[in-house]
């Protein structure tokens, strides 16, 4: 083995180790007492969590205001909550 394919062998190790401790890590945001989850709200990668199939936890949404996706808001204002996709909602979408 030369020093070029031990370096590259080496940093694919560190990359899988990495994604694997990510996609461990991945779940949804602690509760927050005094806060709703207000779904189709969240910035691609700023979700606290998910619904349905096909998705995931907090900080893996890939668009912008996903209807499956929530967020955190103070208890009393996602319902009137208006982005581009339209209000956020108390169930997801």
């Amino acid at each position: 083995m030369n020093v070029r394919t031990t370096i590259t062998a080496a940093t694919l190790a560190c990359s899988l180790a990495a994604a694997l401790a990510t996609a461990a890590s991945a779940g949804p945001a602690p509760a927050q007492p005094g806060a709703d989850k207000c779904y189709g709200i969240a910035m691609a990668g700023k979700n606290d969590c998910a619904a349905g199939a096909g998705t995931s936890c907090a900080g893996t949404s890939t668009v912008d205001y996903d209807p499956g996706h929530w967020k955190y808001v103070a208890k009393g204002t996602c319902e009137g909550m208006t982005t581009p996709k339209g209000h956020g909602s108390l169930t997801a979408m």
